[in-house]
C-alpha cells in the first residue's frame, strides 16, 4: 500500500518590538486570516484524508498576542481609523501599502480593487470613499474565500463591492480577529479526532546547525565563506528546541512527536537535542538522505523512514519528495486545478506501481502559506480536487507520520546524518555572502556579550534571553542582500538594538546602518 504524508509548514518570524509591543508589518494577522484555519476546516468534507501541520512556536505566540490584545499592529490601527480622519501621511501609507497581495490572482478578480490599483498606479487623487474602499478591500482580500463565503456579513460586503461604510469596514476587521481567535481551538479539535497531526519547529525558527557552529556551513558546502567572527553556542540550539516543546505541551496538552527543523536544516551534532526533548521523528529534505547515504537519488531509498540510534536514544527521520512538494508549491499554481490534481495522482500511481506489494511512505512537505496566494481562489479548487481524488483512490491512503511510524517503524539506519537544509542541501541561503556573514558577526558579538555576563554571574533578564533567541531566527539571514525595501534588515537591527538596551549596554553604531546595500 502506498502511504502519503502531506505536511504543511506554517511559519512567521517574530515581528513584534519587545520594548514597545508594536509591529509595523501585518503578516501574522493577514496570513492568519487567509491560510491557517481554512486549511484545516476544508478537511471536514474529506474525513478519510489526513494531513500534518507544522505550527512554529513564534507564530503561535503572535497569534495569541492578537487574541489577548498584546500587540499593536500599525496596519490594523490605520485600517480601523475612519478614512476621513486619516492624516496626509496615513492616507499615503494606505495607498502605498494596501495593494500588497497578488495582483493577477487576487486584485484583478475584484473590479473595485482593480480600479483602485490603476488609480494608484496613475497617481490619481484618492478621495475619502476611495481610501475607505481600499481599507476594506485590502483586509477583505486577505480573508480566505472559505470565510468570505461562509460568514454572512462578509458575503454581503463582497457582493456590495464598493461604496463601503465605516461600519462595514469594522465588520471586516472584527471578522479577522475572530478568525485568529479560532485557529488554535480549530487545530485542537482536529487533533482530537486524529485527522491531523500538529508538529512544531524550534521556537524562533533558527538554523540549528549554524547555532551549533557556523563552521558547519563548510560541511554542507566546502566552498562556503564564513563570518569573520564565528558563532558557536550549542546550548542555544538545545534551548530553542526545548522551549518550543514546552510551548506545544502548554497549548495542546500533549507531548509532540514530530518536529520540522527550521528550514529542514539538520546535522548529526543536534540529533541528541531532539531525542532529549522527547521528539520521536523529524522531517527533512531528500538531499540530506542521499548525502548521508553517499549515493545518487533512488526512489527505493527515498520512500521509507530511517532510524538514527544514539547514546541518548533513537530518532526516526522521514525525507520529503522534493519534486512532488515543489509541484504543489511552485508549478501547479499556473495550471487548471483539475489538471493539476490529476497530474499529482498520476505521479502517485507511478510510485505505487514501482512499489507494488510494499508499504511505502511518500512525504510531501511544503510551505503552508505562500503558495496559495499564487493559486486562483487561494488554492481551494486544487485542494478540493486533490482531496476528493485521494479519498476515492484505492491504491493510496493519507497518513500522519506519527501514525505511520507507530505501525511501520524504521528498519533502515543512517549512521551519520549529513549537514544541510531543504535549500540545495546546504546553508548558503543564510550564510556565505558578505551581508549574511556580517549579520552573523553582529549576532556573535552580541551573544558573546551575553555569555560574558553569564560567566561573570551578572543577572540576565528573561526578556534579554528572549530577544537574543529572536535575533537567532532564520528569516533575517535569508533576506540579507536580497531584501527590498529592507524590512528584514531593519527588523534584525531593531531586535539586536533592543537586546543591547535590555542588557544595559550601548547600542553599537553599526546597528544604525543597513547591513544590505
Amino acid at each position: 500500500m502506498l502511504n502519503l504524508a502531506l505536511i504543511y509548514h506554517n511559519h512567521q518570524p517574530y515581528y513584534k518590538n519587545l520594548l514597545t509591543g508594536e509591529t509595523d508589518v501585518p503578516w501574522v494577522r493577514l496570513h492568519g486570516t487567509k491560510d491557517y484555519l481554512d486549511m484545516v476546516l476544508m478537511l471536514e468534507k474529506f474525513p478519510s484524508v489526513k494531513a500534518t501541520f507544522n505550527m512554529v512556536p513564534s507564530l503561535v505566540e503572535q497569534i495569541e498576542d492578537y487574541r489577548s490584545g498584546q500587540v499593536r499592529d500599525k496596519f490594523l490601527d490605520i485600517s480601523y481609523k475612519p478614512a476621513h480622519q486619516l492624516t496626509h501621511d496615513e492616507r499615503k501609507f494606505v495607498v502605498d501599502n494596501f495593494f500588497m497581495i497578488n495582483r493577477d490572482k487576487v486584485v484583478a478578480f475584484h473590479p473595485r480593487y482593480y480600479e483602485l490599483y490603476f488609480k494608484a498606479a496613475n497617481k490619481q487623487h484618492f478621495d475619502d470613499q476611495d481610501v475607505l474602499d481600499l481599507q476594506v478591500w485590502f483586509n477583505l482580500s486577505w480573508i480566505d474565500p472559505y470565510f468570505r463565503n461562509s460568514m454572512h456579513e462578509l458575503r454581503s460586503i463582497v457582493n456590495k463591492g464598493r461604496f463601503f461604510s465605516e461600519e462595514e469596514k469594522k465588520a471586516v476587521l472584527d471578522a479577522q480577529l475572530k478568525i485568529l481567535s479560532e485557529i488554535l481551538p480549530g487545530y485542537k479539535k482536529f487533533m482530537d479526532s486524529k485527522q491531523i497531526e500538529v508538529i512544531l519547529s524550534p521556537y524562533y525558527h533558527p538554523i540549528l546547525p549554524l547555532l551549533y557552529n557556523t563552521k558547519l556551513a563548510k560541511e554542507a558546502n566546502p566552498k562556503s565563506t564564513l563570518p569573520a567572527t564565528g558563532f558557536s553556542f550549542p546550548q542555544d540550539a538545545r534551548a530553542q528546541i526545548a522551549s518550543g516543546v514546552a510551548q506545544y505541551i502548554g497549548r495542546f496538552n500533549r507531548q509532540p512527536e514530530g518536529m520540522w527543523p527550521s528550514e529542514e536544516s539538520v546535522c548529526d551534532h543536534i540529533v541528541p537535542y531532539f531525542i532529549e526533548s522527547g521528539i520521536k521523528w523529524i522531517v527533512t529534505d531528500e538531499d540530506i538522505l542521499f548525502k548521508s547515504l553517499r549515493r545518487k537519488r533512488s526512489a527505493k531509498a527515498l520512500y521509507q523512514p530511517y532510524m538514527l540510534r544514539r547514546e541518548q536514544g533513537s530518532l526516526q527521520v522521514i525525507f520529503r519528495d522534493r519534486n512532488l512538494s515543489d509541484l504543489i508549491g511552485f508549478t501547479y499554481p499556473q495550471w487548471n486545478a483539475v489538471d493539476a490534481a490529476n497530474d499529482f495522482m498520476t505521479h502517485l500511481e507511478n510510485i505505487a506501481k514501482a512499489n507494488a506489494g510494499k508499504d511505502a511512505l511518500v512525504t510531501v512537505a511544503l510551505d503552508g502559506e505562500n503558495a496559495w496566494e499564487y493559486y486562483r481562489n487561494d488554492g481551494h479548487e486544487f485542494l478540493q480536487n486533490l482531496y476528493s481524488r485521494l479519498a476515492d483512490a484505492q491504491f493510496v491512503k493519507t497518513v500522519t507520520p506519527g501514525e505511520y511510524l507507530q505501525q511501520f517503524p524504521a528498519k533502515a539506519q543512517i549512521k551519520r546524518l549529513a549537514a544541510g537544509s531543504w535549500i540545495y542541501g546546504e546553508f548558503s541561503k543564510w550564510i556565505n555572502n558578505p551581508y549574511k556573514n556580517k549579520g552573523w558577526e553582529y549576532l556573535a558579538i552580541a551573544r558573546q556579550e551575553l555569555q560574558k555576563m553569564v560567566d561573570e554571574g551578572k543577572p540576565v533578564s528573561d526578556l534579554a534571553w528572549k530577544q537574543m533567541y529572536i535575533a537567532e531566527g532564520s528569516d533575517w539571514f535569508w533576506w540579507f542582500g536580497e531584501d527590498y525595501p529592507g524590512y528584514f534588515d531593519r527588523l534584525f537591527r531593531m531586535h539586536l538594538s533592543n537586546f543591547y538596551t535590555l542588557i544595559n549596554r550601548p547600542i553599537p553604531e553599526y546597528l544604525n546602518k543597513p547591513i544590505s546595500p
